[in-house]
């Protein structure tokens, strides 16, 4: 195998039910803070939606029949945790918090359709 690396992560996917773009505008959207990106009209037939933050992009695609993803998670880096927490209980989005982690604040939440989300801190110790 010739000159070959890997550079990042370009997008992570994840499932949702048909129908589901509105509930994943108003959560990733509405309450996160991403910005949706259009999806190519080839691909924007089958549904989902598509959002990006900074140079990461999150892909929601319909699956049917539809199971969230209760184990198997994406994890989201931030800065200001303690923040996001408060604007995730003033807009009624529950999370659990946990602390198992050396050197991190962390909580799990889901999303409108059930699937598993961790979102970070890292602390400089």
């Amino acid at each position: 195998m010739g000159h070959m690396k890997f550079l990042a992560i370009d997008h992570v996917l994840l499932a949702m039910p048909k129908g589901g773009e509105k509930k994943a505008h108003e959560f990733f959207h509405g309450v996160l803070g991403f910005e949706v990106i259009e999806k190519p009209a080839e691909l924007a037939r089958r549904g989902g939606i598509w959002f990006r933050f900074n140079h990461y992009e999150l892909h929601l695609g319909v699956l049917e029949p539809f199971v969230p993803a209760k184990k198997a998670h994406p994890a989201f880096r931030v800065e200001g945790l303690e923040v996001l927490k408060e604007h995730l209980s003033h807009r009624g989005v529950s999370y659990i918090e946990d602390e198992e982690l050396p050197n991190v604040n962390r909580i799990f939440l889901e999303d409108p359709f059930g699937n598993r989300l961790e979102i970070l801190e890292r602390i400089c110790s």
